[in-house]
């Protein structure tokens, strides 16, 4: 649904909050190669806080648990890999939610280049969570969620 293959991204589907950010990390050849690496690599998870259970490489069909801790409650975030780019000019995957994860949809991580610009994008699919606790406290969820896109916006900016 996020499409991290496609330049535009304009076929979303309705009944989701849409977000898509895209920020300048870098320029340059080694900068793209660098952050194509790490966010193939879930750093820009890992950089911005959160606890991934594997430490392989992104891969489709992959289902592992993101964690994070916030005021001392620990939350888990249960998720699979739904597609995975890696293009000469591209690198980045999407995952979706599982059962269990505090709100339904998907996100995507993207590193591109734009001339000499290395650029991340990313997008996300939001709704409530199908049932439960998760379900009452989204508009809350919602707020965190912007402070994670903020934190994922500097994960993998150059050094």
């Amino acid at each position: 649904m996020t499409r991290p293959d496609a330049p535009a991204w304009d076929d979303a589907p309705s009944g989701y909050r849409r977000a898509e950010i895209v920020t300048t990390i870098g320029h340059g050849d080694e900068a793209f190669r660098r952050a194509a690496h790490n966010v193939l690599r879930w750093a820009v998870k890992t950089r911005s806080g959160f606890a991934v259970s594997t430490s392989e490489p992104v891969t489709p069909g992959q289902r592992l648990t993101v964690t994070v801790t916030v005021a001392g409650v620990t939350v888990r975030e249960p998720v699979e890999v739904v597609e995975v780019a890696r293009t000469a000019d591209r690198a980045g995957f999407s995952y979706r939610t599982l059962p269990g994860h505090p709100v339904s949809g998907e996100e995507a991580f993207i590193v591109h280049r734009a001339g000499d610009d290395v650029l991340l994008t990313i997008r996300s699919l939001t709704r409530p969570a199908p049932s439960g606790f998760w379900r009452i406290a989204f508009p809350a969820l919602l707020v965190a969620q912007r402070k994670a896109r903020r934190r994922y916006t500097r994960a993998l900016r150059a050094d």
